[in-house]
């Protein structure tokens, strides 16, 4: 069997407030990606200091802290061979007018600060952000029977 990568994906609150939560979750489906974690949560801003740790001091801070609390956040964990790049291909760039069609931001998103989702940009940042946001009862281990028609589980 392949090696399968675990990735974060956040629904972020414009994502919530627009309706996107099951065209999401229906793409990565699509492309053969399993879900082995999902819930809604409120945001707080003791974990989003630690979230957003790279952009302390950046002028847009407080601004994004306050909305990405301005409504609960859908969070996911997504598995599958190289979990990580397929779902930030999926995603398309952060930059909403930048996206090309096709992509999740592509089709729904304009703007640099609403773009709908958040994904961990590497595994070591996928296995950060899986600790930061879940527990280990949360996170489920299970045989999807479609794999084999996904992905060759003889390797």
């Amino acid at each position: 069997m392949p090696s399968l990568e675990r990735t974060v994906v956040l629904l972020k609150p414009d994502a919530v407030q627009r309706g996107y939560i099951g065209e999401v979750i229906h793409r990565f489906e699509r492309k053969g990606l399993q879900i082995v974690s999902m819930k809604m949560m409120k945001l707080t801003h003791d974990l989003l200091d630690v979230h957003y740790a790279h952009h302390v001091g950046k002028g847009f801070f407080d601004s994004l802290k306050e909305f990405m609390m301005s409504t609960p956040v859908i969070a996911m964990i997504w598995q599958g061979p190289e979990a990580v790049a397929v779902v930030r291909t999926m995603l398309g760039p952060t930059k909403g007018h930048e996206a090309p069609p096709g992509t999740i931001r592509g089709d729904f998103s304009v703007d640099t600060g609403y773009n709908l989702v958040h994904a961990s940009d590497s595994t070591e940042t996928a296995a950060a952000e899986i600790e930061r946001f879940f527990s280990a009862n949360e996170i489920f281990s299970y045989d999807k029977t479609l794999n084999s028609h996904v992905f060759d589980t003889s390797r």
